[in-house]
Parts: structure tokens; sequence; C-alpha cells
């Protein structure tokens, strides 16, 4: 399952967490496929919210927790160089408008909003409606589906 050649992708959080998680094998191979993808295509993208989450997530909830350092070096390796949308008025209030259309929580649609501001074709996410189609132009995909499948 590898995106289309011009397709341009965004990753939510749980890519990266996966990425990094032994517990899950076939979960973690998938997610790692996704960033290295994603950091050698320049096709992948997140948001800064997506970078705050998993901060939050790698030093406060991993069985062995990333220390500060630790959390900076992932970051700016695997994250920031794909970073393409920072906080802003109009992103909350697109985030806002989403919440209102899809029921979905704020966050989530926080990260919607981000990646149809990134102009992404997909989003990577098990957190969301797998193959639903926001605004016309975004299919969210659960790369993990497959997966799942295969074990």
């Amino acid at each position: 399952m590898s995106t289309e050649s011009g397709a341009l992708f965004f990753l939510d959080t749980n890519i990266f967490v996966y990425a990094l998680l032994a517990s899950e094998p076939p979960k973690k191979q998938r997610a790692l496929q996704l960033v290295e993808q994603a950091l050698a295509s320049h096709r992948g993208c997140v948001s800064y919210q997506v970078i705050q989450e998993f901060a939050n997530v790698a030093t406060r909830k991993f069985a062995q927790r990333f220390t500060t350092d630790q959390c900076k070096q992932f970051i700016d390796a695997a994250m920031q160089p794909l970073n393409r949308v920072a906080s802003s008025p109009q992103l909350l209030n697109a985030a806002l408008d989403l919440q209102a259309e899809t029921r979905y929580s704020f966050y989530d649609s926080l990260v919607i909003a981000a990646a149809l501001q990134a102009q992404a074709d997909v989003l990577y996410t098990e957190d969301l409606q797998h193959h639903q189609l926001i605004a016309g132009t975004l299919r969210i995909v659960n790369p993990f589906l497959t997966v799942a499948n295969e074990v």
C-alpha cells in the first residue's frame, strides 16, 4: 500500500508513535515505511499540532519515555522536515467548521483542517473513518487495516 507517486499525504500523530513501538511489529513496519517515504519523496507532511501531540506522547506515555534531547532529535530529523502547517486563526476556524460538519472531535478536526490546508490528497490515520472523502479532495486512509488482516 504505497501512495500514488505524485500524491501529497499527511501523517497523523499515530503514524510516528507506531514507528517507534516495538510492541506491535507489523504496525511499526508499516509506519516506518510511511515516514521513510514521506521524508524521501518530499510528498509527506504534518502540522505543528502533530509535532506537539507526538512530543507529549513520547515524553509522557511511552513505556520507555523519550528524554527531552531524544524527543528534540527525533522531531528535528523526522518531523520538522515534513511540517507544512502552522497554527493560525484560520486553521482554528476551519477545524471548528469541520467539527460541526463531521462530528469528529475538535483535535481530529484540526488534523483534517491541517491536511486540507496542506492540500494533501491522503490523510493517513487509524483514528478516523477509513476511505471517507472530506471536502471532495482529502481521502482518509487507515494504513494499518491490511496489516491487521495479515497477522
